[in-house]
């Protein structure tokens, strides 16, 4: 199939003259404003005022450059100048593009002309051909015989009315206000996204930290949002999941990185945050942008060394339990004003950064954090310690007298031996997750019961030096 770039043109101004007789067209030029909420989950809400001139009575209305992932059974449209003398009596959704292929596929069944070019003399020859197929390739009937492939340039008569350049919503409206009216159309569509990225940088003694936060917005919904007025909701909204789906282009993003700008307005709205940015910014088709969301400074931070245990060793007999077992590494920080922030986070993922003896700041780890409201606790996991390790072994085990009917007891020792290669003494926190009915009946430091099944300790590793923790536990189920 071969459609030169002057006959698609030539198409388009077919399709504008066609589907527009009889039809009130709008478009971005008739744009007033647009303020666009866009939630987690590839949902947004769109609000779009437009100024359209209307006749008395029946109208047909095609608001175009509308998004291609409209649902339209939430479209809604509202007269601003005259409420309430404005009805929609019926609306259809038309987002089959015009391309070659579509308008191909539309005259399956019709006929069409196939004219072939002479490359000798350079004279055009045209004959009528039936369209049997245009999957996966074209079939066509000309007269008695079937070919495939294209014999040459396909003229067609028309443009099917559904086939349109731009989505765009159609309308049958009855107005009973009046001509020149200013209109809302809000709708939520999918193909407007956004999350929350975060940048850490630690300072020398790991105590405390500067953070930035962006807004990435990506928008594949097929439309452009000029100086749009936006707003992020964060939170889990819960959707009905529709049986159908919209196709939707993925295609290649363009990464537009706006300057750092105010940040944004927060508020609580309903059991989730508002978040509002306090200039107009145009969201342009197959983008993604970054805005910014926060800026805070000095935050107090601890860093934690953790070694967590696990419970399948408390009940039977293990022996040597791990050499050289990762210490993780871990910073938190409280989400207060005292610590300079106190708003409410969105999920995202946490970047962190430390600048080396060179002052250059390199990449330590990154983790991702849920929504955090203000007051709670941000705590993220860095990686695994490289010069602070344990080895693991469980020393004695032994089954005891079952105390009742239906119960089981066991009695277990542990050694755990804590290196650290550091030129600086650290504290690990242990952690043992111990199941059923447990009472400790010795050990060589002293721990926390943190909750019912878990014991901690918090050891003192000097510099280039090891420490020797051991314990002995009986379990109960």
């Amino acid at each position: 199939m071969y459609l030169s770039p002057r006959m698609f043109v030539c198409l388009l101004f077919t399709l504008t003259a066609s589907v527009q007789a009889g039809e009130l067209r709008s478009t971005l030029q008739d744009q007033q404003s647009v303020a666009v909420t866009i939630y987690n989950e590839n949902l947004a809400l769109v609000k779009d005022q437009r100024k359209v001139q209307l006749g008395s009575g029946q109208n047909a209305l095609a608001f175009r450059d509308v998004s291609a992932g409209m649902r339209p059974e939430t479209a809604l449209l509202r007269s601003l100048t005259s409420p309430g003398k404005l009805s929609v009596i019926e609306q259809n959704f038309d987002f089959d593009l015009l391309t070659p292929g579509k308008l191909l596929e539309k005259y399956v069944g019709r006929t069409v002309s196939v004219v072939r070019t002479n490359p000798a003399n350079g004279n055009d020859t045209t004959e009528q051909a039936l369209v049997l197929s245009a999957n996966e390739g074209v079939v066509l009937k000309i007269g008695n015989r079937i070919e495939t492939g294209m014999p040459g340039r396909i003229v067609y008569s028309d443009v099917p009315d559904n086939l349109r350049d731009r989505p765009t919503l159609v309308m049958s409206l009855h107005n009973g206000g009046a001509a020149q009216q200013e209109v809302e159309l809000s709708y939520l569509t999918g193909g407007l996204a956004w999350k929350a990225d975060y940048v850490a940088e630690l300072n020398a003694a790991d105590d405390r930290l500067d953070l930035s936060g962006w807004v990435t917005l990506t928008n594949t919904s097929g439309a452009t949002y000029r100086n749009a007025k936006l707003q992020l909701v964060a939170g889990d909204v819960n959707q009905v999941q529709d049986e159908m789906r919209y196709e939707m282009r993925r295609d290649k993003a363009v990464l537009a990185m706006a300057a750092p700008a105010s940040q944004m307005a927060e508020e609580s709205l309903m059991e989730y945050h508002l978040y509002t940015l306090d200039r107009p910014t145009t969201i342009a088709e197959n983008q993604t942008k970054q805005v910014s969301l926060l800026t805070a400074t000095g935050i107090p931070a601890r860093k934690e060394l953790l070694l967590r245990g696990a419970n399948y060793y408390y009940h039977s007999s293990y022996g040597n339990l791990g050499q050289k077992m990762k210490v993780a590494v871990f910073v938190e920080f409280d989400n207060k004003e005292a610590s300079h922030l106190g708003m409410p986070l969105p999920k995202g993922v946490i970047r962190v950064y430390k600048k080396d003896t060179a002052g250059n700041a390199q990449f330590v780890g990154e983790d991702s954090i849920d929504h955090t409201p203000k007051n709670e606790k941000v705590r993220i996991k860095l990686g695994e310690s490289f010069d602070v390790t344990a080895d693991k072994k469980q020393t004695d085990f032994k089954a005891l007298p079952n105390p009742a009917k239906g119960n089981s007891m066991y009695e277990s020792a542990f050694e755990i031996v804590l290196k650290n290669a550091k030129k600086e003494a650290v504290v690990v926190k242990v952690q043992e997750p111990i199941p059923g009915d447990w009472k400790m009946l010795s050990g060589s430091h002293k721990h926390e019961k943190a909750a019912s099944n878990t014991a901690v300790w918090n050891i003192s590793v000097p510099a280039e030096g090891s420490v020797k923790l051991s314990y002995r536990v009986q379990v109960r189920y």
